[in-house]
């Protein structure tokens, strides 16, 4: 979207050549890793149709990660586990999962436009921006990544442990996967300290 790429265009007019969004997917399901992206987009190129991931189809996601993958000035990804998480809480992993996507770009951007966050230990400009991904084209292309890629990790998972049906719900609290839950217990990848996976947990 346009209003987008105006948005980041005002901290490139401010003098800002490099500007990585970051975003995150995964802060919120009882199951799996959360995984950040971190994305400088190239501003001599915009991509059409890129917006928050949240508010695309799987098709359309999918068509713009490869767009963002081939154009973009640099790409970082953020991996942390279900057991890390369930060791540092969910806020320590994000941070964390994010601060290795920053490092993974290979160089530190000119400034950093992170949706709604600060990273302490990320050593260069950063804005927080509440909703982010629905104004800042960085963003929104970092929570692109984060999301097609996490949802790919899910997938796999569901070939290992069939019975959650992790390609549906991709771990989120859904019926079905609480239903899952009541029947199976959980599994190496569910969050042990997230309710209501500790009733289940305990319960065993």
């Amino acid at each position: 979207m346009k209003a987008l790429y105006a948005f980041d265009d005002e901290y490139r007019r401010a003098g800002y050549k490099v500007i990585a969004g970051i975003d995150e997917a995964g802060r919120g399901p009882l199951a799996g890793p959360v995984v950040a992206a971190a994305v400088a987009l190239n501003p001599a190129f915009e991509i059409d149709g890129i917006d928050d991931s949240k508010k695309l189809t799987p098709v359309k996601r999918e068509r713009l990660f490869y767009e963002i993958l081939y154009n973009a000035l640099a790409i970082g990804v953020g991996i942390v586990s279900a057991d890390e998480i369930d060791r540092i809480n969910i806020l320590n992993a994000t941070k964390l999962a994010m601060s290795a996507a920053v490092s993974d770009l290979g160089a530190l951007p000119d400034i950093l436009l992170i949706d709604a966050l600060k990273l302490p230990a990320v050593a260069c400009k950063q804005v927080s921006i509440i909703k982010g991904d629905a104004k800042s084209a960085s963003i929104a292309a970092a929570s692109i990544i984060a999301k097609v890629l996490r949802d790919s990790i899910m997938s796999a998972f569901h070939d290992k442990y069939p019975q959650y049906n992790f390609i549906s719900h991709k771990g989120y609290g859904t019926k079905e996967h609480m239903e899952n839950l009541n029947v199976h217990g959980p599994c190496e990848i569910h969050r042990k300290t997230f309710a209501p996976v500790i009733y289940f947990h305990n319960a065993k």
